[in-house]
């Protein structure tokens, strides 16, 4: 088995933080369940993700009509990913969605050759 360049581990830590980082603003949004996410996240960013899309949908349901575009239409600009351990990467993530540009910081660590993230922090 060829072990991978750095660079190549790095293209796939950007991968991985881009379709998280997409996947987890889709849950906010409500337009994605959040268990698509299960195998990606660990427990603790998962209840946190669950939780803070309650309280968006919540805060959506009775806010003027601009708040329900809050987390709509967002594309993932950039990713940016550091190398901290051979088996810990942090990196971050920019998001414009339709009211605004946000900041994503992720952590991500490997257990049985499996990256999970391990810490989101969503701006």
């Amino acid at each position: 088995m060829a072990v991978p360049s750095p660079g190549d581990e790095a293209r796939e830590i950007c991968a991985i933080t881009r379709a998280t980082v997409q996947a987890a603003i889709e849950v906010l949004a409500g337009t994605r369940p959040i268990h698509q996410l299960a195998r990606r996240l660990d427990q603790r960013c998962l209840t946190v993700l669950q939780h803070r899309a309650a309280l968006t949908r919540r805060v959506a349901a009775r806010a003027p009509r601009k708040m329900g575009l809050l987390h709509r239409n967002a594309s993932v600009r950039s990713v940016r990913a550091c190398g901290v351990t051979p088996d810990v990467y942090e990196a971050s993530a920019v998001v414009i969605d339709e009211l605004r540009v946000r900041a994503v910081a992720v952590r991500l660590e490997r257990s049985k050759n499996v990256w999970r993230v391990t810490a989101l922090e969503i701006g």
